[in-house]
């Protein structure tokens, strides 16, 4: 009877044995598989031009986040297998365990669906590299710099120096403003006595000499010049001047394109249109025994706008 006893010991131990080494094992190959998969997906990046050259810490850091998860979540299911299935083999009654699990997870689901939708929306913002730290993003109505992120949330500094804390499940959309390239966008006016031609061919000019100017020709990649002429205003005609330059430059290629076409204008005598406003006060006339000029004043006081004639 020992015997028997001690042998039915030594096969549920075999057994227990058994499942420890194939949870081991798969364990080891979850992460060698993971693994290969994430190196590839960095080969990918580093090739494919359309997400633009990356520092290689950076995408390192997008992989060992993407790594670190895959494996976690890989382990913690496997284990949770494979314990299970030596509680079944030590004869253990493993349906209220389930249940009890069931439960439980169904309250941490309902409980941390806000928080769970935050990492998913992460996870993919890192896999499909929408955006990374020191890009300019707008997201969730914030436009700003990123200063940091992480599976949960995406921290941004906006230009008045604010600190914008923003869940990633609440991205929708993500515009990211300093992919490889962006491009100058710029509306010139001039008034409808200029010869349009004139007014193209010096803004294309004062384009070619940003290009050529060491200063800036690092931070552009084609001229800026003007496309086409974009509207008919009510005081002037508008010129939309477009330029590609480098990421982040976009800003302050266009201070300095607006600075050049304005010193530029003043010299070749182009008009920049305003808004023009003429005023006529006209007398009605001075009454009898009194004098024409206190007609005047009393009329120009009195009738005040009524009077006036306004021409923009």
């Amino acid at each position: 009877m020992n015997d028997v006893m001690l042998a039915d010991w030594i096969t549920v131990l075999l057994r227990v044995l058994a499942i420890a080494v194939a949870a081991a094992v798969a364990i080891w190959l979850g992460r060698r598989v993971l693994r290969i998969s994430v190196r590839r997906l960095l080969e990918r990046e580093e090739h494919d031009e359309s997400l633009g050259v990356l520092p290689q810490r950076e995408l390192q850091r997008r992989v060992a986040t993407i790594e670190t998860l895959t494996t976690r979540v890989a382990t913690a299911v496997i284990g949770i297998i494979a314990v299970l299935m030596i509680l079944q083999t030590l004869g253990i009654e493993i349906g209220a365990a389930i249940a009890g699990l069931g439960v439980v997870g169904i309250a941490v689901g309902l409980g941390a669906q806000t928080l769970v939708k935050d990492w998913l929306s992460g996870i993919f913002v890192v896999l499909e590299n929408q955006y990374s730290r020191g890009d300019v993003v707008s997201v969730a109505g914030v436009t700003g710099s990123v200063e940091d992120f992480s599976l949960r949330r995406t921290t941004l500094r906006d230009l008045s120096g604010t600190v914008h804390t923003v869940p990633n499940g609440a991205i929708v959309v993500a515009s990211n403003l300093t992919r490889v390239w962006a491009r100058v966008n710029l509306d010139v006016s001039v008034g409808y006595d200029t010869d349009i031609e004139r007014a193209t061919a010096v803004i294309d000019r004062i384009g070619a000499e940003m290009l050529a100017d060491e200063t800036w020709s690092e931070r552009m990649i084609e001229a800026p010049g003007v496309v086409r002429v974009d509207a008919l205003g009510d005081s002037g005609v508008t010129l939309k001047v477009l330029g590609q330059v480098r990421a982040a430059e976009q800003w302050a290629v266009a201070g300095e394109l607006r600075k050049r076409i304005l010193a530029t204008f003043a010299r070749e005598g182009i008009e920049i249109p305003f808004p023009h406003r003429v005023m006529i006060s006209r007398s009605v006339g001075s009454g009898p025994g009194e004098p024409a000029a206190e007609a005047g004043r009393r009329d120009a006081t009195d009738t005040n706008d009524a009077g006036a004639i306004v021409a923009d």
